[in-house]
């Protein structure tokens, strides 16, 4: 009987080990879940400060553009009025 209460502490101790060794890795796993999950949340908020300027830039871009396509007619219309003055 001694020889299998031996063997069945030696399966407890190897179980203790291994649920040891998991443990571990999970708390490894665990610390890496969460340093992913900051960068995460730091590259969303880029993200979201890159939308906000791309948005403000195009609204610009599209005001600039309006303006030169009024100076664009005011220049077409002041060289056909010069052109019939002419």
């Amino acid at each position: 009987m001694s020889t299998t209460g031996a063997a069945l502490r030696g399966h407890h101790a190897a179980l203790r080990e291994g649920l040891s060794e998991l443990r571990t890795r999970r708390d490894e796993l665990s610390g890496r879940i969460h340093a992913e999950e900051v960068e995460r949340g730091r590259l969303q908020a880029r993200i979201a400060t890159l939308s906000r300027r791309l948005s403000d830039t195009s609204e610009s871009l599209a005001g600039l553009r309006s303006a030169r396509a009024h100076i664009d007619r005011t220049i077409a219309e002041i060289d056909t009025a010069s052109g019939k003055v002419l």
